[in-house]
Formats: C-alpha cells, sequence, structure tokens
C-alpha cells in the first residue's frame, strides 16, 4: 500500500512529502494500521448493535461517497464544449438507461438460484410422526460472490507491482503494466482468472458429498435421485451447470466498465458504477441488509422489504402500522436521492 501511496504521490508532479525518509515511512504505515484497526473496531460494533454487517456497509458507504463525483465528472465530460453533439442527450439518457438494466441484471443474478426439491420420509417414533414435509435446497447461480474478481484483479496487479518496484523506471515496466491495465490481453487474462477462480471457490466452500449425507441421515431425498452417492453426484453436477452461468455473468460484469470507459471516453470513477467488484458489493450488501432488517421488522410484527403482504392485527399482539414495501421503498429512494443530490451540490461548490 506505501508503494502504491508513493506512486500516486510521483505522477502528482510536486512533492507531497518534503524529506520522505524511513521516519516518514514508520509513521504512515503506524497511521494506516491503527486507522484499519480502528475501521474493524467500527464495523464490530455496528454488527453488533445494528442491522448488516459493519465492515461490508463501511466499504459500501466508501463506495457510495465516490458516486456525487462520478456523476459530476461524467456530467462534465458528456457536456463539455469540446464534446457536445446533438446526439449528446439522447446518448446521456441511453447510458442512464443502460445503468439502470445493468443494476437490474446485477440484483437479479445475485438474488437467482436454484431450488432443488427435498421430500423427508415419514419416521414413526412411539405415538408421533415425523417428516412427510417437502422442502427444497438454494444452489445460488452466483455462489462465488465478488471473490474471483478480487482474486484476478490481485493478480493481474502483482507482476507489475513487482517489477515497477524492482525496476521503476525501466520500459519494458511500463510495458507490462499497460498490457496488465488495459487491452486485450488484459481481458483475456481476466476472463480465465475468473473462471477458475469460481469453480476453485465452488470446489472449496460447496461439498456435495457432505449434503447428501446430511439429507440421508434426516431421511431425505430428491425425488428421482437415490440417496448417496447419485444424490452426490446430481448436486456436484447442477452446481458446475449454475457455476459456468455464474462465471460468465461476473466476467461481463468485471469487464464492462473499462469497455464503457474506454468507448465513451468517461471517467474511471464514473465507469466503476457500470459493473465490477464495486457494484457487486454495493448490491450484496444492499440486499443482505434489506434481509436482515426484514427479519427484524417481521419479528416485531411489520411487514417486511421483501414481502407484499401487508399486516394488520396479530393474535395476541397489538394493533401495529402497516408499512408496505412501497412505502419503504419510497422513502429508502428519497433518502438517496438527497445523498446524491447534496454530494453533487457540494462537488459543484468545491469547484
Amino acid at each position: 500500500m506505501l508503494h502504491g501511496i508513493h506512486g500516486i504521490i510521483e505522477k502528482l508532479g510536486s512533492p507531497l512529502v518534503p524529506e520522505p525518509g524511513w521516519s516518514f515511512r514508520f509513521i504512515t504505515m503506524i497511521s494506516l494500521t491503527t486507522g484499519t484497526l480502528l475501521l474493524m473496531w467500527l464495523g464490530e460494533q455496528i454488527s453488533d448493535k445494528g442491522i448488516g454487517n459493519g465492515v461490508s456497509l463501511i466499504i459500501t458507504i466508501g463506495i457510495l461517497a465516490r458516486l456525487p463525483a462520478g456523476l459530476v465528472q461524467g456530467w462534465s465530460k458528456l457536456v463539455s464544449p469540446s464534446s457536445i453533439t446533438a446526439s449528446s442527450p439522447f446518448l446521456i439518457a441511453l447510458l442512464l438507461l443502460f445503468l439502470f438494466g445493468v443494476i437490474a441484471a446485477t440484483v437479479a443474478m445475485t438474488q437467482a438460484m436454484r431450488k432443488i426439491t427435498i421430500h423427508y420420509a415419514k419416521q414413526v417414533r412411539g405415538n408421533r410422526v415425523y417428516g412427510g414435509q417437502t422442502s427444497f435446497l438454494p444452489l445460488k447461480v452466483n455462489y462465488a460472490g465478488v471473490m474471483p474478481i478480487i482474486f484476478a484483479q490481485a493478480i493481474l496487479l502483482f507482476p507489475s507491482t513487482i517489477i515497477g518496484f524492482v525496476v521503476p523506471n525501466s520500459a519494458v515496466a511500463a510495458r507490462i503494466a499497460n498490457s496488465l491495465s488495459a487491452g486485450g490481453l488484459y481481458y483475456a487474462l481476466s476472463v480465465v482468472l475468473i473462471f477458475f477462480f469460481s469453480y476453485f471457490w465452488v470446489a472449496t466452500q460447496f461439498n456435495p458429498v457432505q449434503i447428501a449425507d446430511d439429507l440421508k441421515k434426516h431421511g431425505g431425498f430428491i425425488p428421482g435421485i437415490r440417496p448417496g452417492a447419485p444424490t452426490a453426484e446430481f448436486l456436484d453436477y447442477s452446481m458446475t451447470r449454475l457455476t459456468l452461468a455464474g462465471a460468465i455473468f461476473l466476467s461481463i460484469l468485471a469487464v464492462l466498465p473499462m469497455v464503457v470507459q474506454n468507448l465513451l471516453g468517461i471517467p474511471a470513477i464514473t465507469a466503476q458504477f457500470f459493473g465490477g467488484t464495486s457494484l457487486l458489493i454495493v448490491v450484496g450488501v444492499i440486499l443482505d441488509t434489506m434481509r436482515q432488517a426484514e427479519t427484524y421488522l417481521l419479528q416485531r410484527n411489520y411487514d417486511g422489504f421483501l414481502r407484499k403482504k401487508k399486516v394488520g392485527k396479530v393474535a395476541g399482539s397489538p394493533v401495529v402500522a402497516n408499512v408496505t414495501k412501497e412505502g419503504t421503498l419510497v422513502w429508502i429512494y428519497t433518502f438517496i436521492g438527497i445523498l446524491v443530490i447534496a454530494g453533487i451540490t457540494v462537488s459543484l461548490f468545491k469547484k
């Protein structure tokens, strides 16, 4: 991280620190470590006393904090006197529709799953009959989440970082860094690494043999599939096919920001919201927080975010207000809109 900060300072053209010696590096290292520990502590406090994962919420807020500046820079780029044309309004409208489409597709793929039907055999114990219910086993399409993209980007960034640290002023190092930061080679390597880490993550985290054994112990079976090894093979085959769809989706989402940036010439801070890790993290954290808030509201006899049914009177409990999905989402969108408008206003005021 210190090496990256040093590279950014060098690109500014003027020295930010007059005498950057080892004492400055040591103090910077202590400051970064202390700040990281403080953020981790704040995240734990949010998780213990609030709703949602604290660390994930802090990361999401950091990503969303760049949204107003990204909107301002993208708008300035598209409507600048040197680039504005008669088709600029149509291009802006098309770009906004494309952005909402990417967000909707990300939400859909994040929640997409295949439900494997599970039947439980009836068991008689004494005078009671257990089992006989029908349930389902959810298999997520994007089982690995954002991890394959993070691993792929880390591996692609590692060679250029090491070469730049060893030979900082080498022309060969500059060519390698440029080839691993954009272009056809970068896209191809990204897709290959994302596919590899998607299957690697599923292979290490998803255990079909253990699931099949647990189902067999509890008297569960998949209709048409024999318990035991055939069930494990069926689950492994199903998860392999789902992982293929998830890896294709992650590959498209990973390269989409750079494609948009190169084709339209918009800044990187704006293009990052068209895909990549930023969009996946924001969507995943918001959905997870909404599920936890729904659970909390249902425990207090309120209607949840993700359900359409209204709650009126509950047996044995007082009358509670009807909190509908539409009303709650309106307040959420209003709050986000106020934050975006405030951020744009502050950015324009600073300029």
